[in-house]
């Protein structure tokens, strides 16, 4: 049985069978029995992992360790608030930090974007609202349906735990419900490429 530790762009932490391509961590979320609790973090660095580093193995979920979360791709990553990090993945966090012009401690920017994301005191994500001709590629949104939708190219691509769906017309102009933090998609505009599995 799958264990509830893939992340979704709107925030949700779902039990599905394929862990994605990248995993992730922001703390201790689950109990001795592999279960979550209302938490949904434990500390304010919640960064993207690669899958393998260094031959180092790890049993999922072990107790009192932190919770491996997986994510589809970093697009995904993004949305729910996840930024590179800095050991094993040091290339795209340095790329990271250059984009987002960060000068001081990680640990300033990272309680920025944890203020960005989250809802105090509801374990909700942060949303906002912007026009959908001024967001950059990666970014996540909601679209007609409600779904969380990826922006890229002149395309929208909605989410599933699976992929996405293939493209339909990206509107030139209207106001849409933004997942993506805004921290983290001025990143996008100043130059960070994300890692996206989007295929049509």
């Amino acid at each position: 049985m799958p264990l509830q530790n893939r992340v979704q762009p709107d925030g949700t932490i779902i039990a599905h069978p394929a862990r994605g391509s990248f995993m992730g961590n922001r703390g201790i979320l689950h109990d001795d029995a592999q279960r979550l609790g209302r938490a949904r973090w434990r500390h304010k660095a919640w960064v993207t992992c690669l899958l393998s580093f260094k031959d180092r193995h790890r049993q999922i979920m072990r107790p009192n360790n932190y919770t491996e979360l997986f994510f589809w791709d970093e697009a995904v990553a993004f949305a729910a608030g996840h930024r590179p990090c800095g050991e094993c993945r040091r290339a795209d966090y340095n790329r990271f930090r250059e984009a987002a012009g960060i000068t001081t401690p990680i640990k300033q920017f990272d309680a920025a974007l944890h203020a960005d994301r989250a809802e105090p005191r509801t374990y909700r994500q942060r949303r906002h609202e912007a026009e959908i001709g001024d967001l950059p590629d990666g970014t996540f949104i909601l679209n007609d349906e409600g779904q969380a939708a990826l922006v890229l190219n002149d395309a929208l691509r909605a989410y599933t735990p699976s992929g996405y769906a293939p493209p339909t017309p990206r509107p030139k102009s209207g106001t849409v419900t933004v997942l993506t933090p805004r921290l983290l998609i001025a990143t996008l505009r100043d130059g960070y490429e994300l890692n996206i599995l989007a295929h049509d």
